[in-house]
């Protein structure tokens, strides 16, 4: 699905609200649309979401994991399977550590909110994950893939990530997601390979583009379904 030829980083974010709750989108609505965001759609249900996400090509949708008919969980692997795909999907959940949020980021999602989320956080999340970043800092991340990154939680999440081939990187670009896996920061990566951010930006921006992932999300999940880092290690 090809953005707009206007799309800009300069213009407000569209957004998609995907949320059985009619409350809840309305709080999130009131809330984006404050701060100058378009709310393009909004879906009680998984398969509302994949409708609104096709008629309207936002740049972010709100996606919560509990709704009827479909979950979050399934609709988001069904847009993310889509050619072309670059909505981004922010998962919403009650519980930080819901053991769908793993199959979710797996499926593609590019990171997860709570739904006690601040005015503030949600405003530059939506932000943040429109301009490509990953929402997610890698620590949070690795919590959630130390928990739920076993053979069973892979099946499924249905995820292809462990056939995806590392022996593309170089040495550096391996030492740099093993270490991003940990949790490091890009100021943090600079500082431990005496390096520049900028060089590392960089690197991390090959490895993504080498590998075919989205953001730094699904590069952590990778590191751990390749083996390159095990849960509990450490760089």
């Amino acid at each position: 699905m090809t953005r707009p030829p206007e799309w800009s980083v300069d213009r407000p974010p569209r957004v998609v609200i995907a949320d059985d709750q009619a409350l809840v989108r309305t709080g999130f609505r009131m809330i984006l649309t404050a701060d100058g965001a378009e709310v393009v759609g909004e879906a009680a249900d998984g398969a509302e979401a994949i409708d609104a996400v096709r008629r309207t090509s936002p740049d972010v949708v709100l996606m919560d994991i509990r709704m009827p008919q479909m979950d979050g969980l399934e609709a988001t692997r069904r847009l993310m399977a889509e050619e072309g795909q670059e909505t981004r999907v922010l998962i919403l959940t009650t519980y930080d550590l819901d053991h769908y949020v793993y199959a979710a980021l797996a499926a593609g999602a590019s990171g997860f909110l709570l739904k006690d989320v601040t005015p503030e956080h949600l405003v530059a999340a939506v932000r943040l994950v429109r301009t490509g970043d990953a929402l997610l800092a890698p620590s949070i991340t690795r919590r959630l893939v130390e928990r739920f990154a076993r053979r069973q939680e892979r099946e499924e999440a249905g995820t292809d990530a462990s056939h995806r081939d590392l022996s593309e990187l170089t040495p550096r670009e391996l030492e740099v997601l093993r270490l991003l896996a940990t949790g490091l920061s890009n100021a943090e990566l600079a500082e431990r390979l005496t390096l520049s951010t900028t060089t590392v930006k960089t690197h991390v921006a090959r490895i993504l583009a080498k590998l075919g992932l989205r953001d730094r999300v699904q590069a952590v999940v990778l590191a751990y379904e390749t083996g390159l880092i095990s849960p509990g290690g450490h760089a």
